[in-house]
This record gives C-alpha cells, structure tokens and sequence, in this order.
C-alpha cells in the first residue's frame, strides 16, 4: 500500500514537473516573439524615418569592430550547441568547458560592442543626434546588447548548477532554454547587422 502511494505521489510529481517545464518553455518563445516584434518595429521606425528625407540615414560606414562581433557571437553559437550536446549525453566536464567558452565569447562581444561605439563616438556620432537614423544604431546595438547581459546571466546559471551537479534532467532542461535564448540572440544579432549594413 505504501509503495502504490508512494508511486502514485513520483507519477503527480513527473506531470506536474512537465506541465511546468512546459509552461517556462512557451514563455520563453512568448518573450523572443516580443522581442523580435519590437525590433521589428523600431527598423519599421527606422525606414519609415529615413525616407522622409535625402538628409536623413545612417551616413556613414559602421565600425569594422562589428564585423569581429559578428564572428564571435555566430562562434558562440556554436559552443553553446556543442555544450547542450555534451549534457545530453552526460559528458558533464565536455559541458563546462563549452559552456565556460561560451560565457567568455559572450564578455568578449560586450566589449566589441562597446569598442564600437567608442568608434562612433569619435567620429561624432552619439546617441542624442539631429540625425535619428545615428541614433538608431545605438537603439538596435544597445537593446541588443542589453539581452545579451541577461543571456550571460542564464549561462552563468547553467554553468553553477552543472558546478553543483544538479540531477541531470534538471541540468538538460536548463541547457536546452539557454541553448534556445542564445541562439536567438544569435540570429538577432545578424538581423540588426544585416539591416544596417543594406541602410548605411
């Protein structure tokens, strides 16, 4: 009898765990689908403000510093796969290290990022600007730059539990949002990058 009780608590506590896994997931795209409405909007805004005159764009070339930015977020991307890989198949140590590589690319694009605008500034280009489309790449880069912090943050989380050797499903499950959130910002980034080189 105790045992049925007992197994029947583990079976309520398996569905309630799905629903909730379930639940944070879909919350997850939820929030990206956000996101990539808003910057969806602001690049609307974006076009919609430089046609309205011949005295309005980016006017000039954006920092070669994007370019190396660019490569260390997609080589980021890649690390992140292959340490969500290494937790699915239990190589725990393979997963640290890839995850800890990936925290290290994602500090070292913050940094490009910052250099870039340091680039712009000296060239005159600062946020507040009688040229709204200057003041743009600062909105896109800065917004941008801003899920990045947050998206270190979930990986620094990721890396102290698989540290605390937390039970592995738990561990998988949290690698496999990080995963998701990363790549995001990943391909978001190349959007904003795309969308203005074709404006600059």
């Amino acid at each position: 009898m105790d045992l049925q009780i007992a197994m029947d608590k583990q079976e309520l506590y398996n569905e309630e765990l799905l629903k909730s896994r379930k639940a944070k997931k879909f919350n997850l795209w939820l929030g990206m689908i956000g996101m990539f409405m808003m910057f969806a909007a602001l690049t609307s805004g974006f076009i919609v403000y430089t046609a309205s005159g011949v005295d309005k764009g980016i006017k000039t070339i954006l920092p070669q510093v994007f370019i190396y930015s660019t490569a260390v977020i997609v080589l980021s991307s890649i690390t992140m796969h292959l340490a969500y890989k290494a937790v699915k198949s239990a190589q725990l140590s393979k997963q640290k290290t890839f995850l800890l590589i990936t925290i290290v690319l994602g500090i070292v694009f913050f940094f490009l990022q910052v250099e870039a605008w340091s680039v712009l500034f000296n060239r005159g280009i600062t946020f507040v600007n009688s040229n709204a489309s200057q003041s743009f790449i600062y909105i896109f880069t800065g917004l941008h730059l801003a899920h990045i912090i947050a998206g270190v943050l979930v990986l620094v989380r990721c890396y102290i539990g698989a540290l605390k050797n937390i039970p592995l499903d738990n561990n998988i499950f949290r690698m496999e949002l990080a995963s998701i959130f990363w790549h995001f910002l990943d391909l978001l980034w190349i959007y904003i990058y795309v969308f203005l080189l074709l404006n600059q």
